[in-house]
């Protein structure tokens, strides 16, 4: 198979539906796509042959491009990562991986526009995210639920609010960022820097106000990241973890006991934001992200520092925090609903509080049946807040 073919093959697949998110490539059945979240089997005429492991080897070689690199990288780990672009039509983020012996490939599909915080509907408070000169924001969740997508549109609005030097360091790049108020200047792992820790320290003399971490992956990193926060960056990363105690829990567990209780300490003082993210289907077809955030305040310092107890627990502090921001999954959810944009099926079937989100919507639809100003002792002290964040934790 040769690059043209191949960009072909990706031409009709793409254009089998509307919101295709990825392409599936794995042996012993025929090209998938996934739309909103399902794989299924495009309609294209004539229909696609059952995928043979010779031919996914094929489509490897035509990806992998001759880069030793990744080569290397995929015997030795059985996987590798890099991206793929079919001029004029898509940008991809490409994994490759073996089993039973045989490569399997999937390619999820960039979008060519960066996604502004608006496209997006996020909260207000990423406005004021953009605006931090210093500390630590995360952007946690599984794989394949948006992380990149909304890292990529909080980077965009700095890009275009402030006159400061932004280095991203990626695996592969995924959204290419043009200069505009700001120069950034965006490196990929295996072709411009040999490992994060190494990356990262080399971007801290190229006099950045702000760092991109593709993730954090291990305590060295872990370790550069807290020191270019402490040192006057805004130092923005992706983990794969669920939740703000979670990710807490994550980052201190990278050292040993005897350290945790400094790093808890450099943590609390560092950490800015925590945005915690899932997808969910949205009423009118395709996916909107759910979002949980943490904001620095003294009451979620003293969290990090201590950890969590039977009282004082992060779910509490969140969801009593939307002053500074803050929200939880749940109270994401409800909005959602109320604003149109999710079904009551959704809210039900992803809320991890059934009785405070039951009792939110009884709220919704009786102020909806009474009107304007209606209220309901009964509901008034649950104090849902439909706001989408004006204010944003404590300044740096």
């Amino acid at each position: 198979m040769r690059k043209r073919e191949l960009d072909a093959l990706l031409r009709r697949l793409l254009e089998s539906g509307e919101r295709i998110s990825d392409v599936n490539f794995t042996p012993g059945k025929p090209p998938q796509v996934e739309e909103d979240g399902d794989l299924r089997f495009p309609f294209i005429d004539p229909p696609l042959p059952e995928l043979t492991p010779f031919m996914t080897e094929q489509v490897a070689l035509v990806l992998l491009d001759q880069r030793r690199d990744l080569m290397r990288e995929l015997r030795d780990t059985g996987s590798c990562d890099c991206a793929y672009e079919v001029a004029g039509l898509a940008r991809f983020r490409v994994n490759l991986f073996t089993r039973r012996g045989a490569y399997a490939i999937v390619l999820r599909r960039l979008e060519t526009r960066i996604p502004g915080i608006d496209d997006l509907i996020l909260p207000g408070v990423f406005r004021h995210m953009a605006t931090l000169h210093k500390g630590l924001i995360l952007v946690t969740g599984a794989t394949g639920q948006g992380k990149s997508t909304t890292m990529a549109a909080l980077v965009h609005e700095i890009n275009l609010t402030r006159p400061v030097h932004i280095v991203t360091l990626e695996d592969p790049i995924e959204f290419v960022h043009n200069h505009e108020i700001g120069t950034i200047n965006q490196r990929e792992l295996g072709t411009d820097f040999n490992s994060w820790s190494n990356g990262l320290r080399s971007a801290l003399r190229q006099s950045p106000r702000v760092i991109v971490l593709g993730e954090l992956r291990d305590r060295a990193t872990m370790e550069t990241a807290m020191h270019a926060a402490d040192t006057g960056q805004l130092v923005l990363a992706t983990l794969h973890t669920l939740g703000a105690g979670q990710t807490i829990d994550r980052l201190v567990g990278m050292f040993p006991g005897p350290d945790q209780p400094r790093m808890r300490a450099r943590l609390a003082e560092a950490l800015r934001y925590v945005v915690g993210q899932w997808l969910v289907p949205r009423k009118d077809g395709g996916r909107i992200a759910v979002l949980e955030i943490l904001a620095s305040t003294a009451r979620t310092r003293e969290l990090v520092r201590e950890g969590e107890s039977e009282h004082k627990t992060f779910y509490r502090a969140i969801s009593e925090g939307a002053t500074d921001g803050m929200q939880t999954f749940d109270q994401h959810l409800v909005r959602l609903f109320k604003d149109g944009f999710i079904e009551e099926e959704t809210v039900r079937h992803y809320a991890t509080d059934q009785v405070f989100v039951a009792r939110a919507m009884d709220r919704i639809r009786y102020e909806s049946a009474a009107g304007p100003g209606a209220g309901d002792p009964v509901l008034d002290h649950l104090e849902v807040d439909f706001s989408y964040g004006r204010k944003g934790g404590d300044d740096c």
